[in-house]
């Protein structure tokens, strides 16, 4: 007798796969003046640790064009889990170890981050591979996990260091290493199946010849820019517009901002189906020009609070709005395509934040004016989308597929 797939953990799987990246993302940046006050580390050499995660991304997603095809996706997923939760582990123990601290944790970030790259990599081809209808729905659901998670890891580490004090952050790394743990025998047992047939696939060189998939790199470029340069600045924003307290700021700020997004995101899981993915990303770039300078330009503080958070619901669909797009203009462009959009995606979202810190410096410390300079992104987006809005997959050259 034969038993059917069951696709459902697959999907389980890849589920708590984003949540160990918003872990791997998010949690660290929680301890930053801990690690100052305690290590006696400086805050320039503080700075280095978020580089240093969003370039270890950026080589992993750029080498993993040419490897995980080779590896398979099931080991490329145990691995990438694996190196989460040694990476969090480490971190609690690392630093105490070595002469420096800050080597100590800087050794976590890196290991950890391989693995976070890997897992972006990963799951989205996984998830896209399954036999599932309306995988535009399923993209849009799977991505909002990354930012459930991200509000997670902000609630809970909140919660546990009222409860038990900052002091015990050491413990805190520890329980949050066991997601990626026990996520690594999911994957261990989940059906799995390949994007592309082997053989099948456009092949990165064939990939970046086509013009088209270069407008697909500028929207995912976009995409993460238009999302990290007010994710990133959202908890410093809330608390120099309002005057609150870090922990308040930090729930007003990132924690909304990233519930809004993940809301959009299950929004448009349920009504993809019946609309246009390209309208609605196109109408939510503007909408998020829109909130971009309500934050910036608005004479009252809760009005730029406001315009913060709604920027959380506007840029929820545009990361897996452009894999849906790109999956249904290029459908043969296996885990090649998926590893160049997710470089293309944090590259945005590594520019994006550092060109509002350099502005906003330029424009003596004047934040506002480091966001506003940044409305660029969803601008750049909306122009892509008008650019790619009468195109049909019909019009692409198929001799390539």
């Amino acid at each position: 007798m034969t038993v059917t797939p069951n696709y459902q953990k697959t999907l389980r799987a890849c589920y708590l796969g984003y949540v160990t990246q918003a872990i791997c993302a998010n949690f660290a940046p929680l301890l930053f003046l801990t690690f100052h006050k305690t290590y006696d580390i400086s805050l320039g050499e503080i700075a280095l640790i978020p580089s240093a995660f969003f370039l270890t991304q950026l080589i992993v997603d750029f080498a993993a064009a040419g490897f995980v095809d080779k590896i398979g996706y099931r080991a490329c997923a145990v691995i990438s889990h694996l190196l989460s939760a040694i990476g969090l582990v480490m971190l609690a123990f690392l630093p105490e170890l070595l002469v420096s601290p800050f080597l100590g944790i800087m050794i976590s970030v890196v290991i950890y981050a391989v693995g976070s790259g890997l897992i972006e990599v990963l799951i989205s081809p996984i998830v896209e591979a399954c036999p599932f209808e309306n995988k535009e729905s399923r993209m849009s659901l799977l991505h909002s996990f990354y930012c459930w998670g991200m509000v997670g890891v902000v609630l809970g580490s909140t919660v546990f260091f009222a409860l038990f004090g900052l002091e015990k952050w050491r413990v805190l790394t520890l329980l949050w290493a066991i997601v990626p743990f026990c996520n690594i025998f999911n994957f261990l047992t989940c059906p799995i199946e390949r994007l592309v047939k082997t053989g099948e696939g456009i092949g990165a060189g064939k990939l970046l010849r086509l013009p088209v998939f270069w407008l697909l790199i500028l929207l995912m470029a976009c995409a993460g820019a238009a999302e990290n340069s007010m994710a990133q600045w959202a908890s410093a924003f809330t608390e120099a517009a309002m005057g609150i307290s870090k922990p308040f700021g930090d729930l007003a700020g990132p924690c909304l901002f990233a519930g809004l997004m993940g809301a959009a995101r299950v929004l448009c899981a349920r009504i993809s189906s019946r609309v246009d993915l390209r309208k609605i990303m196109l109408l939510s770039g503007i909408l998020c020009m829109g909130c971009y300078l309500l934050t910036t330009l608005a004479a009252l503080p809760a009005l730029g609070m406001a315009g913060c958070a709604l920027c959380g619901f506007f840029v929820g669909i545009m990361w897996p709005g452009t894999l849906s797009i790109s999956s249904q203009i290029c459908p043969a462009g296996g885990t090649a395509m998926f590893a160049f959009l997710a470089l293309a995606g944090d590259f945005g979202g590594t520019v994006g934040p550092m060109m509002v810190g350099v502005v906003s410096d330029l424009a003596d410390g004047n934040l506002k004016k480091g966001l506003l300079a940044a409305v660029v992104f969803p601008a750049a987006l909306a122009l892509g989308l008008a650019a790619l809005q009468n195109k049909k997959e019909e019009s692409f050259p198929k001799s390539l597929y």
